[in-house]
């Protein structure tokens, strides 16, 4: 409040604290009711998220934009995070034929509920492929899946001075028939930091369609 010159309701906004790594407990704690969980300012598990938020926000990460992995990286950390199905491994393949054409294929190996499935689809780049390929294994599994869409991708470059061996920031926006929510990546391989915001993504929603069935 120290620095608003007038309450943002009053002209139609809304007050919006944000989380890098100069935050505290006291940021924590307002994202922390927001996301509806209850913790206290002297709760151990406070300055851990804290701790962890500056280590990772040190390697790359960025959760101004991407407010539905740091609520993740909390519940994470609260014990409260459900993994709703296990990587066992995916590929990329992407091929340039004699007459010019790309063509990109992502295979992957999961598993749901200890059933494996394995799939494969094409894209329109090495990313599309991946989260289709992605969305055909766990689909069946969860409907709710088929109401995603990605309504934007941000590519970043960390540390210039590295060349093309830089690591990289990927911003993934989301929404579904209810709201929209950000997602953040980070590696030195793009394909890798993608894959970790579109796991964030997809876990998120499948989180808030468990919570909506709740009573």
């Amino acid at each position: 409040m120290t620095y608003e010159h007038i309450e943002p309701e009053k002209v139609g906004n809304i007050r919006r604290v944000l989380i890098s790594d100069l935050a505290g407990k006291s940021n924590v704690l307002v994202k922390a009711k927001k996301f509806g969980l209850d913790l206290d300012s002297k709760d151990p598990i406070v300055a851990a998220i804290v701790k962890e938020l500056k280590e990772l926000e040190n390697q790359g990460f960025q959760y101004e934009g991407a407010e539905a992995s740091f609520e993740l990286l909390m519940r994470r950390a609260l014990g409260s995070a459900k993994k709703y199905f296990d990587l066992h491994g995916f590929r990329v393949i992407s091929q340039k034929n004699p007459d010019g054409a790309i063509q990109e294929e992502a295979t992957i190996r999961l598993a749901v509920g200890g059933e494996e499935v394995h799939t494969a689809a094409l894209g329109n780049g090495p990313v599309n492929a991946l989260d289709r390929s992605l969305r055909k294994a766990l689909t069946r599994f969860y409907p709710g899946l088929k109401e995603m869409e990605l309504m934007d991708y941000k590519v970043r470059v960390l540390a210039t001075e590295h060349g093309t061996g830089a690591r990289v920031r990927v911003l993934v926006e989301t929404r579904d028939k209810d709201c929209q929510w950000g997602t953040v990546g980070v590696s030195p391989d793009i394909i890798e930091a993608s894959w970790q915001a579109l796991v964030d993504s997809i876990t998120y929603k499948l989180m808030k369609d468990e919570q909506k069935r709740e009573p």
